[in-house]
């Protein structure tokens, strides 16, 4: 069955740019023009949208934190298309839970390389789906992407949980962050060491208590999950 994917952008030529190159690959194509049609459409459930940040009435930011809130599209993937092309404002799309980031001018050949790459890469996790994961407190459902601490469901980002997972499936093993930037966001995005930083901070303040001392920091070389006796 063809993939289909949501392209969200407000140029009409970039929007039938994407649709029909997109097409020409074998994927289905849906499009939005604004913010609220993009939330609208993604309860269809694609498979993957293409999201423009810069959006009439609500933005791609907004889009994007509504989508990862709601529990129906929280697991859909995402990668931002946009004009801007800082550092700062690639943190914070990946940061918000965004799979990939792609500036333009758009390069087709690389975009359908992504597209192609965060596919693949959720295509790998839904197949994990009966896997639970213990520590400590802590239970990871990987299929449902949920995280309950003595019993209390906590909520995680999308980047959040996939670093806890990844993690957790490698007790006692030592991550180095390069690993954790190449398996989370892709060896093709480029994201800082102090990404992987907030994130586990994150992570352990959610955790909380006792369990937050199970992610180790092994310095200058990355993370481990101390494995249990």
């Amino acid at each position: 069955m063809a993939k289909r994917i949501l392209i969200v952008d407000d140029e009409q030529d970039i929007l039938d740019l994407l649709k029909y190159n997109l097409e020409a690959e074998g994927y289905e194509t849906a499009t939005a023009s604004d913010g609220l049609q993009a939330l609208e459409r993604a309860k269809n459930n694609p498979d993957l949208i293409i999201l423009d940040v810069m959006l009439p009435g609500k933005d791609g930011w907004e889009v994007m934190r509504q989508l990862r809130q709601n529990p129906g599209t929280q697991r859909i993937p995402v990668i931002f298309l946009t004009a801007k092309a800082s550092e700062i404002d690639e943190v914070v799309g990946l940061e918000l839970g965004a799979d990939d980031y792609i500036s333009k001018p758009i390069s087709m050949r690389k975009l359908l390389a992504r597209v192609k790459m965060v596919l693949r890469k959720a295509r790998s996790l839904a197949q994990n789906n009966e896997e639970v994961l213990q520590f400590g407190e802590v239970e990871i459902n990987t299929s449902k992407y949920a995280v309950t601490v003595a019993g209390t469901q906590v909520s995680f980002t999308k980047k959040e949980f996939e670093l806890l997972v990844f993690l957790a499936r490698r007790p006692g093993r030592v991550v180095t962050r390069d690993t954790l930037l190449n398996e989370i966001w892709g060896d093709n995005v480029v994201v800082i060491d102090r990404t992987i930083d907030v994130h586990i901070r994150k992570i352990r303040e959610k955790l909380g208590g006792d369990n937050m001392q199970f992610i180790e920091t092994i310095k200058g070389v990355g993370y481990r999950l101390k494995a249990e006796e």
